[in-house]
């Protein structure tokens, strides 16, 4: 009977630390995915009926990110955006909405070079949420605002808003040097 007693309590036991190392990789994946993502992780909870398929698709975006053939601008790539962006500032004086367009574009630009998928917004939002959480608010304001423009419906601190925007994200890609992971 004691044999007996004493297996139960080790079998408890067992099952025990099992649990409590689930609990403990469960909540360290979450510090992971919060750390990673920030807001973004926030976000992606609230969209989804739960937080485990939430931590899903931030898992599945890092493993998508991992796929991509990132890489760092060269010195003349980065000179020659900079240059383009300061242009792009200068023609805002006289035609703001086309400025908030060519800003779209020039970000759009940066990243097709180093290596990111552009085709479609979704899908932009997705890897960039990977390495650049914590501009991607600014992406998506800026995205929103410039939808508006071309519907005529942004005014001229809007516009401004939106090239402040597009600038974080821009500035961000222009001078990471690093693969982004």
């Amino acid at each position: 009977m004691t044999t007996l007693i004493w297996v139960a309590v080790v079998a408890v036991v067992a099952v025990a630390l099992v649990a409590v190392g689930y609990l403990v990789l469960q909540q360290r994946r979450r510090d992971h995915l919060r750390e990673r993502f920030g807001p973004e992780y926030e976000r992606i909870v609230a969209e989804h009926d739960n937080r485990r398929e939430a931590e899903q698709e931030l898992l599945d975006r890092e493993r998508r990110h991992a796929e991509l053939d990132l890489h760092p601008l060269t010195e003349q790539s980065r000179d020659t955006y900079a240059n383009r962006w300061t242009e792009v500032q200068e023609r805002f004086v006289d035609a703001p909405g086309f400025a908030v367009t060519e800003a779209d574009q020039l970000v759009t630009a940066v990243m097709a070079e180093r290596g990111y998928p552009t085709e479609d917004y979704e899908e932009r939002l997705s890897t960039l949420s990977v390495g650049h959480a914590k501009t991607l608010d600014h992406y998506r304001t800026a995205h929103e605002i410039s939808g508006r423009a071309a519907r005529k419906e942004a005014s001229t601190e809007d516009l401004r808003q939106a090239m402040v925007h597009y600038r974080a994200l821009f500035e961000e890609l222009l001078q990471e040097t690093t693969r982004g992971r």
